[in-house]
């Protein structure tokens, strides 16, 4: 893939309850990547190429979270839930309105969503993914967006996990299965 121009950035989980350290979802290496997710996203806003949101969000019961993850959010009732502060993305890379956001309830963004309708309709080919937390959702969703036919790239500097050494290799282990690893500098520089 030389060119963005049938491609889309797809921001997933940059939410409160995922980048607030006093959450207990919070992903350690989360807050320092919002600077390089900005730069892409301003490259695309300004190249005028899709941006799609992908949020998790919950019902306040959490009978719609998966039964290994079930009992942290009873522990800590309030978390991904919609209209609550922890559900937002955060202030430096808030949605426009123009945007799409894709609400999800699983790791990976296709399960259950309209994500893969919504790329097709717009004729995207590939997909530039940037995001928490890689081992998880980032990961999920590039292996599901590969077997779907997309090209894929996940932004080194732009996705993040709880510690470097999961990011390493989690990162070496997309490389293997044939999704594109680049950094934010490459991204802009197509």
């Amino acid at each position: 893939m030389n060119s963005l121009q049938k491609s889309s950035l797809v921001i997933i989980d940059m939410q409160y309850d995922f980048l607030d350290s006093s959450s207990p979802l919070f992903v350690k290496e989360g807050p320092s990547i919002i600077p390089n997710v900005n730069k892409v996203l301003s490259y695309f806003r300004e190249k005028g190429l899709p941006v799609i949101y992908i949020r998790r969000i919950h019902r306040a019961d959490g009978s719609d979270v998966e039964k290994p993850r079930l009992e942290i959010f009873v522990k800590h009732q309030g978390l991904l839930i919609e209209g609550t502060r922890g559900a937002e993305v955060v202030d430096e890379l808030k949605p426009f309105p123009s945007e799409i956001i894709v609400t999800k309830k699983r790791f990976s963004a296709f399960f259950h969503t309209e994500l893969d309708i919504i790329l097709r309709r717009l004729n995207i080919e590939a997909l530039v993914i940037c995001g928490v937390q890689t081992p998880n959702c980032i990961r999920a969703t590039a292996v599901d967006a590969i077997s779907f036919d997309y090209d894929v790239i996940v932004v080194e500097d732009c996705t993040a996990s709880s510690s470097r050494e999961v990011q390493l290799c989690n990162l070496n282990d997309l490389k293997n299965m044939g999704i594109k690893v680049l950094k934010s500098e490459d991204i802009i520089k197509k």
